[in-house]
C-alpha cells in the first residue's frame, strides 16, 4: 500500500445534516429543511454538494452523515451511495458538540489513530480544486501538530451574522497559509465587524474542523467534561454501554462546538481559505449564487421585476411580480408566499416562530 493510500485510511469526513433551516421558509420546512434543497443553482441540493466535493480527499466509504433520525430517510434518498452504517442518528438534538462527540466516537471504534474531518451540510464553496487544497492542507496540519484546526475565510464585508478569528502567529508561511488562532469572537456588532475586516488580522470561521480523534477526546475531557463522558460511552462495545451513552447526551445542554471547545482550547490553528463561501445562511445570501442584474436584482423561476433594485424574486410555482420593489424578498412556495425586507431576511424565523404559535402550524 502506498504512503498516500494510507493515510487516505486514516481520514474521514463528517457531514452535520442537522438544522432546521428556519430563515429559508417558506421552502424550508421541519420535515425538508435547508440542507436538502437545491438552492444554488448547481442541480444538487446542499447536502449532495457537500458529499461531491470530498471526493478525491476521503474514501466515499470514510464518508460519515450525522443526522436527526426525522431527517434519516432523507439522507438516504439524497446519497444513495452512502454505506448504511455511515448514517448516524443523533439521540436528541443537542448542537455541534454532542453531535460530534457521537461522530468521533464511532470512527475512534474503527480507528484509534484516525484524523477527522467536520463540514455543514449547507454551505456552498468555489472552486473545489482550492476547497481541496486548503482541505489537504488542515488534515496535514492537524496530523502534524497534533492540534484543532478550523478554515477561516477573508471576510469581504462586515457582516455581524458570522462569527469571527483574531490570527495570532503565523505557524507555515505558504499557499494556503497557516496562523495559530489568537481568539474567537462571536458575531460582532456592526462598529466591530468593520474593525475586524480593517484589521486584515480576523477571517470569519466557516464552521470547518479538523483534528486526530485523540486531539478531540483530550480537549473536550479538559474544556467539557459531559461531552467527552458521552464519547467515551459511545466508544464502548457494548449494548449496556450504548444505552448509558444515549442517556447522557440527551441530559447535554445544547452547545456548539466553537463554544464547547475551539474558543476555550489553547492550540488552534487556522488555514486560511483560498476559495469563496458561504453559508447560505438566509435568503438575501443567494443574489451572491445567483447573480444580479445591473440593478442588483437576483430571481429564479418565473419572475417579472419592474423598475425594482437590490431585490431578490422566486417564482418557484407560478408567476412572480414586482413593481418598484426596493431591497425586497419575494419567494413562492406552493402553499405560502414570504415577502420582507432584504435586510431583514435573517429574521425569517421570527415568521416560523408566529406560525407555531398559531393556526398554520401545517406550513412548518
Amino acid at each position: 500500500m502506498s504512503a498516500r493510500r494510507a493515510q487516505a485510511r486514516r481520514r474521514y469526513a463528517v457531514i452535520m445534516a442537522g438544522g432546521s433551516g428556519t430563515r429559508f421558509w417558506p421552502h424550508s420546512r421541519r420535515l425538508h429543511p435547508k440542507q436538502f434543497l437545491s438552492i444554488d443553482g448547481s442541480g444538487h441540493t446542499l447536502l449532495q454538494a457537500t458529499a461531491r466535493r470530498l471526493r478525491g480527499i476521503v474514501l466515499p466509504s470514510q464518508v460519515i452523515v450525522v443526522a436527526p433520525a426525522e431527517h434519516a430517510p432523507l439522507v438516504r434518498h439524497q446519497l444513495t451511495a452512502l454505506p448504511r452504517a455511515n448514517l448516524l442518528v443523533e439521540p436528541a438534538a443537542r448542537g455541534t458538540a454532542a453531535c460530534l462527540a457521537l461522530a468521533a466516537a464511532h470512527i475512534a471504534q474503527r480507528d484509534p489513530t484516525a484524523a477527522m474531518a467536520v463540514f455543514p451540510a449547507d454551505h456552498t464553496v468555489a472552486p473545489v480544486t482550492q476547497f481541496r487544497r486548503c482541505v489537504t492542507r488542515a488534515f496535514e496540519i492537524a496530523e502534524a501538530e497534533d492540534c484543532l484546526v478550523t478554515i477561516g475565510v477573508p471576510p469581504r464585508s462586515p457582516e455581524t451574522g458570522y462569527g469571527y478569528i483574531e490570527l495570532g502567529a503565523p505557524l507555515r508561511a505558504s499557499v494556503p497559509r497557516v496562523d495559530w488562532a489568537a481568539r474567537f469572537v462571536e458575531k460582532p456588532d456592526r462598529a466591530r465587524a468593520e474593525q475586524f475586516v480593517d484589521s486584515g488580522r480576523h477571517l470569519w470561521n466557516s464552521g470547518m474542523f479538523f483534528w486526530r480523534v485523540a486531539v478531540l477526546r483530550d480537549g473536550l475531557r479538559r474544556h467539557a467534561p459531559a461531552v467527552a463522558r458521552v464519547m467515551e460511552a459511545f466508544e464502548e462495545r457494548s449494548r449496556a454501554a450504548a444505552a448509558t451513552a444515549r442517556r447522557l447526551y440527551r441530559r447535554l445542554p445544547g452547545e456548539s462546538i466553537d463554544v464547547a471547545l475551539m474558543e476555550r482550547a489553547e492550540r488552534v490553528a487556522v488555514v486560511g481559505a483560498t476559495f469563496d463561501w458561504n453559508d447560505v445562511g438566509s435568503w438575501a445570501a443567494l443574489a451572491t449564487l445567483w447573480g444580479t442584474d445591473a440593478e442588483g436584482n437576483a430571481r429564479r423561476g418565473s419572475a417579472v421585476l419592474v423598475d425594482c433594485r437590490d431585490t431578490i424574486a422566486y417564482g418557484a410555482t407560478r408567476l412572480v411580480a414586482v413593481l418598484g420593489g426596493q431591497d425586497l424578498v419575494v419567494i413562492d412556495s406552493p402553499d405560502a408566499v414570504l415577502v420582507c425586507p432584504r435586510s431583514r431576511a435573517q429574521e425569517v424565523r421570527r415568521v416560523v416562530e408566529a406560525l407555531g404559535r398559531g393556526r398554520h402550524r401545517r406550513l412548518l
